[in-house]
């Protein structure tokens, strides 16, 4: 029986979106086929990386108990000696597991920007979802952008800029936006998900507070024109090489005067939640109230099908990921948004509405990973040369 390590936390603004993400719609599902032994590999918030069964329940980490957990164990040890395994010192020497298969699970920094994936391509273990070059590519939104404009695909008008250039003159760079871009706009720190640091802005002094904020998190700030008479639309897709499988296409339903932040995703519309706006009729999916399918015309719901499709492939993902659209309804504008190369949850809600149960999702992405696996053995990466003799 082959052992996936489901790889979850991490040094990230997302930890505690990626427990959830990793107990409820990896763990259990992958325990659920009967196939894989499933190791369950915590990294805390300082760097830390743990493994013990108790770790797969979500009470741990509830109150002081992971603290307790965490202390009554020691952390594991990589091991690249001949594959990828991981150590856990016991009282009498070390047990070693080693993974055959890797389930990143992490959201954000140090994990679904490519950090991670990096590590398992040098460690030559095949592992679920975008690879290494995609998942930079991804969680980098003015990348993403830039990528998708080389395709062809419409994009909101923006203004982007490093930490160093806010620092050198402020007062010009807020100028500039105000010029080109006006009120109201968004402010973004560009390689963070869950829409963590994300702001709107309506004047020059909520501009100023949130590209400070921004900055808190990131070393570049993206600017963003807010889309006038705006409808949003995400579109979780899954595949590899030539097969793309789309899910199907959801809108995020919330109260006109607020936009799709981390507090509407995650907090008002979820367990015991008592703020959310949602509407009658509407699906309380893993994130809140969300139309599964949108309740778009043919035309529109095509279209916007087809630039997520587009975007997910310009990018080079594999695996899974989510591309999130932006649409003026009055003016008919349909814009590329960015991609999130590791969906929450893996929106299993809306994989389940498109055929797909939380066992046969995983089971497919690991089938997307052991085929990517197998086709990069075929290729060469070192050869011999007499280089080093002529020294």
């Amino acid at each position: 029986m082959k052992t996936v390590a489901v790889f979850f936390g991490g040094r990230s603004a997302e930890h505690d979106v990626s427990i959830i993400t990793a107990l409820s719609s990896v763990i259990k599902p992958l325990e659920l086929t009967g196939k894989y032994k499933v190791a369950p590999v915590y990294i805390t918030k300082d760097g830390r990386w743990y493994m013990h069964d108790k770790l797969k329940d979500i009470k741990q980490y509830q109150g002081s108990g992971i603290e307790k957990l965490l202390a009554s164990i020691k952390p594991v040890i990589v091991d690249f000696d001949g594959g990828f395994s991981l150590l856990q010192p016991t009282r009498f020497g070390q047990k070693r597991v080693k993974v055959d298969i890797a389930f990143p699970a992490m959201h954000g920094t140090f994990g679904e920007d490519g950090s991670l994936m990096g590590i398992l391509d040098m460690a030559n273990v095949p592992y679920v979802g975008c690879d290494l070059q995609s998942s930079v590519v991804a969680m980098d939104k003015i990348l993403s952008k830039a990528v998708a404009k080389e395709a062809g695909l419409p994009t909101v008008q923006d203004v982007t800029f490093s930490a160093s250039e806010y620092r050198e003159n402020s007062s010009s760079m807020l100028d500039r936006i105000e010029q080109e871009l006006s009120f109201p706009a968004f402010v973004k720190p560009p390689h963070l998900g869950s829409s963590v640091g994300v702001m709107k802005v309506v004047d020059r002094a909520s501009l100023a507070e949130a590209i400070d904020t921004a900055l808190h998190y990131d070393n570049k700030v993206l600017v963003e024109k807010a889309v006038a008479n705006l409808r949003e639309a995400t579109l979780p897709i899954m595949g590899y090489g030539d097969t793309v499988i789309p899910a199907l296409l959801e809108e995020p339903l919330f109260n006109t005067d607020e936009f799709f932040d981390f507090d509407t995703k995650y907090l008002r519309g979820g367990k015991g939640g008592k703020k959310g706006g949602g509407k009658v009729g509407a699906k309380q999916g893993a994130q809140g109230y969300s139309n599964v399918p949108a309740n778009f015309p043919e035309k529109l719901y095509a279209e916007v099908q087809s630039i997520a499709v587009a975007g997910f492939k310009a990018a080079g993902c594999c695996g899974i990921a989510r591309v999130d659209i932006l649409i003026d309804e009055t003016a008919n504008r349909i814009y590329f948004n960015e991609i999130n190369p590791l969906p929450g949850s893996l929106y299993a809600h809306n994989w389940a509405k498109a055929g797909y149960s939380n066992v046969a999702l995983v089971e497919k992405l690991i089938e997307f990973a052991l085929a990517r696996f197998d086709e990069r053995q075929r290729l060469i990466t070192t050869f011999d040369t007499s280089f080093l003799k002529q020294f």
